[in-house]
């Protein structure tokens, strides 16, 4: 008997300056993340961020089935035009940045199913000419190592993955949406107003980005976890 592929997910790489098992600096991903694939049925592939032009970013890509771009470091503020960089800024890389933006255009154009995680909404935003907070207010208001409830747009497509309004959402950052990009529409807020989730109700193929970070729960949360599975789903009707 034949066994079906599974939907192959690339997820672009984050740069580590070390890891306890390699002996060098690394390129690597969360394996939260890389299980929650596993689990949806698809198959997760690490891709690493190079130096390309536009076309070589979409023919890299051309062999998936669907994009996942994950959490990490912010972006250079300079990116979204800010003329100043917060003191709170932290990770920045360049060759990161302009890869990670190449894959949301590239995806977002082609319409290749794509799920954006934490840093990974905040580079489709800026990728579709949005900005961004660079600093939402310090301990006191950020959102880092905690779980609160977010409230969803009735009738997103978020919505509908999830089968409700409401979540519980892990979240860690210190950065958020200020304004968002040209055809994107906040379809979750926090408590305190920050945009949770961002869509594009006309996209051209399956879209959809949050600022929390699902992988954190999937295991044990199916709610969570749906929203992996969707975008397996996707790919696999590809």
């Amino acid at each position: 008997m034949t066994t079906r592929p599974r939907p192959l997910i690339a997820i672009p790489a984050r740069f580590a300056a070390s890891t306890s098992a390699l002996r060098y600096a690394a390129e690597v991903n969360a394996r939260a993340l890389i299980e929650a694939v596993w689990r949806a049925g698809g198959e997760p592939a690490t891709i690493h961020p190079a130096a390309c032009t536009d076309p070589e970013v979409a023919a890299r890509l051309a062999r998936f089935d669907g994009v996942l771009l994950p959490g990490g470091g912010d972006l250079a503020p300079h990116r979204y035009g800010a003329p100043d960089t917060h003191d709170t800024v932290y990770d920045v890389d360049d060759l990161q940045d302009t890869f990670d933006l190449q894959v949301a255009r590239t995806a977002m154009e082609s319409g290749l199913p794509l799920l954006a995680i934490c840093r990974g909404l905040q580079v489709v935003n800026v990728a579709l000419g949005g900005t961004l907070h660079q600093d939402m207010g310090g301990p006191e208001r950020e959102h880092r190592h905690v779980v609160h409830p977010v409230t969803i747009s009735q009738g997103s497509l978020l919505a509908r993955v999830v089968d409700g309004e409401k979540v519980e959402a892990s979240c860690y950052h210190h950065q958020r949406v200020d304004r968002p990009g040209t055809g994107l529409v906040a379809t979750a807020t926090a408590a305190d107003g920050t945009i949770e989730a961002l869509e594009i109700p006309d996209a051209q193929g399956w879209f959809m980005s949050v600022q929390w970070h699902p992988e954190d729960t999937a295991h044990e949360d199916p709610t969570q976890q749906s929203l992996f599975n969707a975008l397996v789903e996707a790919g696999d009707r590809l």
